[in-house]
């Protein structure tokens, strides 16, 4: 018996060390043992206000019946990814507001459960963050309404001082929910930009429109415990709304990397390559490929290409603007759009994703493999110093910008080859005129723009790897120039 022990010790210890969680960093595994813990001490300390009256009592199962019936109605759509902006604060806040502390920490975990049983199953470590994290603020909200109101002149129930103390009682949950959360987002995805975290407009109208039914809801019950059948109607139709509204997104993004699919871009990019003609403004378009990924795919599996992929995605959304267009183009090849930006530009912004994606690793989960190593190639097609409005349409930059991409992946793949539309290609053909803005044709590791020729020419020619190679028909075609 004593041996069967041991043998068991070991097994254990290793499903542990396999927990999901564990993958995160230590300072957000911290982070999280820390919120459940105050949680699960928030309870303890609040379970001396458990007794509850008759009418309390039909109204934590009225609202606990609402909630599980809320539940239920999305498992044939199934539950957003990502953030989740759900309608279930219209049912938690009279919970906080109505029943004593214990009952608004503990209400969000019975639909939480729910939802990983009969919706959806996340990983154990995810829905119990998120348990701790509404139980929290719920307790928060329901702490301050029970500790205040009093001390205010409140009462239950009546006159405009109460709507108010309880609309006061929902903030307080949005802001203590988010502030336990953004810590966890950053940490889960450290691409994510500050400014991404910050809540959108469209996310801040629907919590607000939610807080509003919530507040409405919980003075009904106050009332009356039959406006929970009043409110289920507004509740369902609410959230559908939002349901839309998240299909709507949903479908302009790639469910692989959460950039753009290639439909939108596609759209979004043709406008801005519209607007560039009609202002005659500088704009880039930039295909990026990643090298060997088949390889890595069969070496290692399609989970961790996957991995790759979204690596590689993060790091796009680190290095570009606010207003520049990432998409992911399909497989393994992604398009970027460059407004405002010249040929030099363009190639400097490529040259830094090409250097830092060579640099990034990307983990296997296997503990005794090491960590892979991908390169990228990357074709920019850039206009910005002749405009001819017949030629200069998305569909010749993205033309142009492949044919870039084959000359990148011909000179040795990990390189970046750019194209300008005053440039002259072909065996032996001298280069054309450039404009002062200067121009690059080619350009691979090392090469260094504003080198290599004279300065009163203010062009590259050919520079990196690969110079001096004849580039690919198509480039010519796409420009309208000809080739010796």
């Amino acid at each position: 018996m004593l041996a069967i022990h041991r043998a068991r010790v070991p097994r254990g210890m290793r499903a542990v060390r396999g927990w999901a969680v564990w993958e995160h960093p230590r300072w957000l595994v911290a982070f999280i043992g820390l919120v459940v813990t105050a949680w699960a001490a928030g309870v303890a300390l609040a379970a001396r206000t458990l007794p509850i009256s008759a009418e309390q009592a039909l109204i934590l199962g009225g609202l606990l019946l609402c909630s599980v019936g809320t539940v239920e109605m999305t498992r044939r759509e199934g539950e957003n990814a990502g953030l989740i902006s759900d309608v279930f604060a219209v049912w938690e806040l009279p919970v906080a507001v109505l029943l004593p502390p214990v009952y608004a920490m503990t209400f969000p975990l019975a639909r939480v459960a729910l939802t990983q049983w009969r919706v959806r199953s996340q990983p154990l470590h995810r829905r119990v963050f998120t348990a701790a994290v509404l139980g929290l603020s719920f307790g928060a909200a329901s702490l301050a309404f029970h500790s205040v109101g009093p001390v205010l002149g409140v009462l239950p129930g009546r006159g405009l001082p109460w709507v108010l103390a309880v609309a006061a009682a929902g903030i307080l949950q949005w802001s203590v929910n988010w502030v336990l959360l953004l810590p966890a987002i950053k940490g889960s995805n450290p691409g994510v930009r500050i400014r991404d975290l910050v809540p959108t407009r469209e996310v801040i109208q629907n919590d607000v429109t939610e807080l509003c039914v919530a507040v409405l809801v919980t003075c009904g019950i106050a009332i009356s415990l039959l406006t929970i059948l009043f409110a289920l109607p507004f509740v369902t139709l609410l959230q559908r709304s939002f349901r839309h509204a998240y299909l709507v997104n949903a479908s302009r993004v790639d469910s692989k990397t959460g950039l753009l699919n290639a439909g939108t871009w596609e759209r979004e990019a043709a406008t801005e390559v519209a607007r560039a003609v009609r202002t005659r403004s500088p704009i880039a378009v930039a295909l990026i490929d990643v090298d060997h990924f088949k390889a890595v795919n069969d070496a290692y599996g399609h989970l961790v290409g996957d991995k790759a992929l979204q690596a590689i995605a993060r790091a796009l959304t680190v290095f570009l603007r606010e207003y520049d267009l990432v998409g992911r183009f399909g497989g393994e090849e992604f398009a970027l759009l460059l407004p405002q930006t010249k040929a030099v530009d363009a190639y400097r912004i490529a040259e830094r994703i090409r250097t830092h994606i060579g640099n990034m690793p990307v983990a296997v989960g296997d503990a005794d493999a090491g960590p892979v190593r991908i390169s990228i190639s990357i074709g920019v097609a850039a206009f910005g110093a002749k405009w001819d409005s017949n030629r200069a349409q998305l569909t010749e930059l993205l033309a142009a910008a492949d044919a870039a991409l084959y000359q990148a992946k011909r000179d040795g793949r990990d390189q970046v080859c750019v194209v300008t539309e005053n440039a002259t290609f072909g065996s032996g053909a001298p280069a054309a005129p450039a404009e002062r803005t200067g121009a690059i044709t080619a350009a691979g590791p090392g090469a260094v723009p504003g080198a290599g020729t004279p300065a009163a020419s203010g062009t590259q020619a050919a520079a990196g790897p690969g110079a001096g190679a004849p580039v690919p028909e198509a480039i010519s075609a796409a420009w309208g120039t000809g080739g010796a």
